[in-house]
């Protein structure tokens, strides 16, 4: 699923050439991932990209006022009258590119959205896992509240005490959207490497020390990952159709059997809070409880041990 650093990328690619641009058409194939379809084709159109943002793993595209309100009936002038945010969740397999066109058309592309310039925006998704929907502008902040911190801009205090009170495991805080937007299975099991903090770790149990330098891993690797345009483990690609390069640089993640690259020891799988969780038992030794167990090959770790 595109995390943080893949959503990131998308985002900096349509903020180059996107703001400023009209969508002229709204054309859909299935739209069984589209909140409410028909609004995409009623309000898009005639609007004009303002700003292209993220939220977590969400798009944003603000967009500004309909063009020609006043040859609108009297309800949809004032619906036009209003910004909208048109938000996009790419899901497990969601692309969203800018293509001429001419371009051919990939099989899965589900929506294209045409641009004033001679281009479309187009939404591919092989499983449909994604989501596409329109939020007015007053209720931006109340879609944003859900989410929560920004792992990028959140200070190490607040970290600490965020995760320094909860009994839960650290792998499933860290993917936890209510606690962190944006950072997913992937990125968390970097982090935690890169920390050498075992995945399930209770967080009220790490030290100040600990908590501290999970934070300074959490943005180290995200940041790096955007430098490498994000990580393309299956379907993830760019708004230009280019793949990452920052799975070139994983230590953990599926390198299940191989060695580590600090140590040497094999890298092992364990279900943690639900999710496949990457890491090495010599850098990231297991809580005491968990030691025993070392033995299951994966190991299904729950917050009920």
């Amino acid at each position: 699923m595109p995390e943080l650093p893949e959503v990131e990328t998308v985002v900096r690619g349509l903020r180059a050439s996107l703001p400023g641009r009209a969508i002229l058409e709204v054309r859909l194939g299935k739209t069984d991932f589209i909140d409410d379809p028909a609004a995409l084709q009623e309000h898009l159109p005639g609007r004009r990209v303002t700003e292209v943002t993220r939220n977590g793993k969400f798009i944003c595209i603000r967009l500004g006022s309909g063009s020609q309100p006043s040859l609108q009936p009297d309800g949809a002038q004032a619906a036009r009258a209003s910004n909208l945010h048109f938000i996009i969740h790419l899901g497990m397999t969601g692309q969203l590119t800018l293509s001429r066109s001419s371009d051919p058309v990939v099989p899965h592309t589900h929506c294209f959205f045409i641009l004033d310039d001679g281009r479309e925006l187009r939404y591919t998704d092989i499983r449909r896992f994604g989501r596409i929907l329109l939020v007015p502008e007053p209720l931006m902040a109340e879609f944003i509240g859900h989410l929560g911190e920004e792992p990028l801009q959140i200070g190490a205090e607040e970290f600490c005490r965020g995760f320094g009170l909860r009994r839960a495991r650290v792998k499933a805080l860290l993917l936890d959207q209510r606690v962190l937007r944006g950072v997913g299975n992937i990125y968390a099991d970097e982090s935690l490497f890169r920390a050498r903090l075992h995945p399930a770790r209770i967080a009220q149990r790490l030290t100040r020390k600990q908590l501290m330098t999970l934070h300074r891993s959490v943005r180290e690797i995200l940041t790096a990952a955007i430098r490498l345009r994000g990580s393309s483990i299956s379907d993830y690609v760019d708004a230009d159709g280019n793949r990452g390069e920052f799975q070139l640089r994983h230590r953990v993640y599926q390198r299940e059997g191989k060695p580590c690259v600090r140590c040497g020891e094999k890298i092992r799988r364990a279900i943690v809070a639900g999710r496949s969780s990457f890491f090495c038992p010599h850098c990231q030794p297991a809580p005491r409880g968990l030691k025993r167990k070392k033995h299951l090959e994966p190991q299904m770790i729950t917050d009920k041990h």
